[in-house]
Order: C-alpha cells, then sequence, then structure tokens
C-alpha cells in the first residue's frame, strides 16, 4: 500500500519513522539505495515493513505486512500482505501519527 505524506517536513525520514514506532533496518541489496527501510516490530514476525523514499519535499511510503521471513538466504521473497485491511488501518495509523507529529 503506498501513499505520499506532503512536505515540508519538520523532521528528517529517521527520527520521523523513530517517531511512529518504526526502527530502521539496514538494507545489504544496493538495488534500494534511494530508499529507507524501517520495520515495526524490530524483532519477530509478522511485522510491518516500510520502504521511504524522499520525493522533494515530499515522502513516499511503500507499506506492507511480513508475515514470515525469506525462506532462502539471500533473497527477499516473503509471504507479504499488501493491501489487506489491517494493512490499510496501519496505514491509516502511520497518516494521523505523521499529521500530528509534523502540526
Amino acid at each position: 500500500m503506498k501513499t505520499i505524506i506532503n512536505g515540508p517536513l519538520k523532521k528528517n525520514i529517521y527520527n520521523l519513522m523513530r517517531d511512529i514506532g518504526y526502527h530502521f533496518q539496514r538494507e545489504d541489496n544496493e538495488t534500494r539505495a534511494t530508499e529507507y527501510s524501517f520495520v515495526r516490530p524490530r524483532h519477530g514476525f509478522p511485522r510491518f515493513h516500510i520502504y521511504a523514499i524522499a520525493q522533494g519535499q515530499d515522502l513516499s511510503i511503500n507499506l506492507h505486512l511480513d508475515q514470515k521471513k525469506p525462506v532462502y538466504q539471500g533473497t527477499t521473497a516473503h509471504s507479504g500482505d499488501y493491501d489487506e485491511p489491517v494493512v490499510a488501518r496501519e496505514m491509516e495509523r502511520i497518516r494521523r501519527l505523521i499529521n500530528n507529529t509534523e502540526n
């Protein structure tokens, strides 16, 4: 599920995500060099997973729910939900918290 948060934002991506309960996750995959990866909760599954991209003054958020970790080492394939009601509720929570944080 994707959304755009209109900027300018008062905080950087790392602090903003931390304020709404997400933790930075280091990505080893070079194809994600322009994306920032965040998860909630920090450890274990299932977990929400955000790819955030700064687009000028705006923030693009791509959210999904990882049901389990990848089966094969070195792969990104997993059992993920993208448009389920639980993901929609989390996206609404994120929008509400960011709007409250930024105003």
